[in-house]
């Protein structure tokens, strides 16, 4: 059993320092991390929190799933491993680049497809 733990419905004021501070109190925090979004800085409404065993693992999710932080219900439970093999933007690994046919001559395609 894992002990990484996913927390959302996080309020945009919550830090890492007080998402750590909240699981506290169930034992020890190994890490907390507050995601936060790239462009703006500010918070996407999640996190994850380590914590140092699986038995404190599960003791925070029972005490902190559906409580309330800043008048959100935040949503506890444990992290899913994520999944492997899925790249942006939904293109293969190949990259983008037309098949390689051999009945098309000049060119991978453009006006016309390139059918000369």
């Amino acid at each position: 059993m894992s002990s990484k733990i996913y927390v959302g419905n996080l309020p945009y004021s919550v830090t890492d320092s007080s998402l750590e501070n909240n699981f506290a109190e169930f034992g020890r925090v190994s890490s907390a991390k507050v995601m936060m979004d790239r462009e703006t800085g500010r918070s996407k409404g999640f996190g994850f929190v380590e914590m140092a065993s699986p038995e404190v693992a599960q003791a925070a999710i029972k005490g902190l799933n559906g409580t309330s932080v800043d008048g959100r219900s935040i949503v506890v439970n444990l992290a899913r491993p994520r999944e492997e093999g899925h790249g942006s933007g939904g293109y293969s690994s190949a990259g983008y680049s037309a098949a390689k046919r051999t009945d098309i001559g000049y060119g991978t395609g453009g006006y016309g497809g390139g059918r000369y």
